[in-house]
């Protein structure tokens, strides 16, 4: 007796629950292309499905760029020597760990290095540097940011490695890019004005 009430007290929840995510919208045909394929992009792009083929690929992530990008590339070569703390690609940040030479324990570096774009350009990077000098004993410990010329001087570093970066990049795969480049010829202005 009590079977035959609980299944249709169960029915009726589940078509109560059932009914808003069931309940009809209203669609503009405007609003969906008309071209299967390009549907298919327009919901993936805004999450709504996913791929069989997409499980397979091992590099879906932002990380797969970051062996490919000359500027992280550079400035983790020229910061090698210090211990880093994280290195976010997907991020844009790199920071490393205080770091001081063995002849002066009581004075550390620790280098911050954000990224503001991938170009590679004299405003890509912002790079802070603070300097830690302790005590002879190494309890008391005062922390200040510093812009001096080694700020200016890791810019230009990075920088310069990282053109060296882009340059090989292009030439080593010059061959796959589809497009001739040609320098640009200047049209005379006076034979277009008599036309």
């Amino acid at each position: 007796m009590k079977l035959i009430f609980i299944l249709p007290l169960l029915l009726i929840l589940l078509f109560q629950s059932a009914c808003g995510p069931l309940k009809y919208k209203k669609v503009s045909a405007k609003d969906f292309p008309a071209d299967p394929k390009q549907r298919v992009e327009k919901n993936m792009n805004e999450g709504r499905g996913f791929r069989l083929s997409d499980l397979n690929k091992s590099n879906n992530t932002t990380y797969s760029f970051a062996s490919s990008n000359p500027l992280w590339k550079a400035t983790l070569e020229i910061l090698d020597f210090m211990p880093l703390v994280s290195a976010n690609y997907s991020g844009g940040i790199i920071i490393t760990d205080w770091y001081s030479e063995k002849n002066n324990p009581t004075e550390s570096v620790k280098i911050t290095v954000k990224f503001l774009t991938n170009e590679v350009r004299s405003d890509a990077l912002d790079i802070d540097v603070f300097i830690k000098e302790c005590s002879n004993d190494l309890t008391n410990c005062s922390v200040t940011k510093t812009n001096s010329e080694l700020v200016a001087e890791l810019s230009l570093n990075i920088l310069k490695k990282a053109a060296i970066y882009e340059k090989e990049s292009f030439e080593k795969n010059k061959s796959k890019i589809p497009y001739k480049y040609s320098k640009p010829t200047r049209r005379d202005n006076k034979k277009d004005k008599k036309k």
